[in-house]
């Protein structure tokens, strides 16, 4: 089975979220426990990204988790506003 990729995950997902995707970064950030994964996007793209409620951004992240799963990684996802 092949690694996951989250931060291409992510990236994909945002970018096709978004009305601004040239100014989407994802930054990778290794803990001893944890991959906290950073969403940097336009500033008038932070509610596409949030969601109404966070809805959006807690599917961001459940994709994040679910595609890290089979090989046991913890992973974070923090939206940077």
């Amino acid at each position: 089975m092949a690694e996951p990729r989250i931060a291409e995950l992510l990236d994909y997902i945002v970018r096709h979220l978004v009305d601004d995707p040239d100014a989407v970064e994802i930054a990778e950030k290794p803990g001893r426990r944890v991959t906290v994964y950073e969403i940097s996007c336009a500033q008038s793209d932070w509610g596409k990204v949030i969601g109404r409620e966070g809805r959006i951004a807690n599917a961001i992240r459940t994709l994040a988790k679910a595609a890290a799963t089979p090989t046991g990684e913890h992973v974070a996802v923090e939206i940077m506003t």
